[in-house]
């Protein structure tokens, strides 16, 4: 404060300077200002940023668990990405899961091939073309165009493409139930044969599974396999996990649903046979038609590389 008594030659250097100390007390809460808002859009930037767009791969082994996903599978949006690094009890316990979901989910809900085992390319594709060879129709899926028909939901289903595009064998009938009942015993015959190479551990798990499996068990999460194959197919797979956790799993596969991923169909088959609300699940996904179910289901989707 200034007297009032003070000369007014020397009253204007002291105003000056409260006018200064005013200005620069001005410009440093502006500053201040700018500054936190600045770090907290960037802090929120990049938490978005990392929780959407690069989800982790959860199946993999530790030295591969943190890579990230491929081009065609990172756009996930539902996912438990950085918080599934650990065990189960951490990751789905993790204040990141908490926050956005509320609490921990009520089930886990596993694709079965690419998931469980790495089957695709070294077991149904092979499965596939030892049926093709025994039945003397000289057809031979490549693992580049077996990729390609990965993308049709289901074993008969992915034949009945296949013949559509490349043309269906020429001793065949052109009736389409005849033809259906045909690709129909193929596709038995290739689920025995894949049965039989899994019974001979041509097959594994892959790493982690049995301990995330066993650690859902132990918390009270429900686990179960939903998948496009032949339901003979997954049970097989499922008995690898031994028969104290193979016991505790619910089978929704084959054709137990009209139609197939990416239809949501056999997710809120499970939801209900389960008793738990959809968005109550998390879903282990490695394809892009499994992903764009479990989306569909309203549930929370993990997507895994798979070989």
């Amino acid at each position: 404060e200034i007297p009032l008594a003070t000369p007014m030659a020397s009253t204007w250097p002291a105003v000056r300077r409260m006018m200064i100390r005013r200005r620069s007390t001005r410009v440093s809460i502006f500053l201040g200002i700018t500054f936190s808002v600045t770090f907290l859009c960037a802090m929120s930037y990049a938490m978005a940023k990392r929780n959407s767009v690069t989800p982790e791969l959860l199946l993999q082994s530790p030295r591969t668990r943190n890579s990230f996903l491929s081009s065609t599978t990172r756009s996930v949006p539902h996912h438990l990405s950085p918080y599934l690094q650990g065990s189960f009890t951490t990751a789905l316990r993790g204040r990141q899961y908490v926050r956005a979901h509320g609490r921990m989910p009520e089930a886990l809900l596993f694709d079965c091939d690419g998931v469980l085992v790495d089957t695709e390319k070294d077991g149904h594709r092979v499965a596939f073309n030892r049926a093709f060879n025994e039945k003397g129709l000289g057809f031979e899926w490549g693992v580049e165009e077996y990729g390609r028909l990965l993308e049709v939901g289901g074993g008969k289903e992915r034949m009945t493409a296949y013949f559509n595009q490349v043309g269906w064998p020429q001793d065949w009938p052109t009736d389409a139930e005849e033809r259906a009942r045909r690709v129909k015993e193929i596709h038995l015959l290739k689920t025995d044969i894949f049965s039989e190479m899994i019974t001979k551990g041509e097959l594994q798990l892959r790493p982690g599974v049995k301990r995330l499996v066993s650690e859902a068990i132990s918390n009270g999460v429900k686990v179960a396999c939903c998948s496009t194959s032949n339901e003979k197919s997954v049970s097989a797979v499922v008995d690898l996990l031994g028969e104290e956790k193979a016991k505790e799993f619910s089978i929704f596969a084959g054709d137990i649903v009209p139609k197939k991923k990416p239809d949501p169909a056999v997710y809120l088959l499970a939801s209900k046979e389960l008793g738990i609300d959809p968005s109550r699940c998390a879903v282990i996904e490695d394809s892009h038609i499994g992903k764009c179910a479990g989306k569909s289901a309203g549930m929370t989707v993990v997507v895994t590389k798979s070989g």
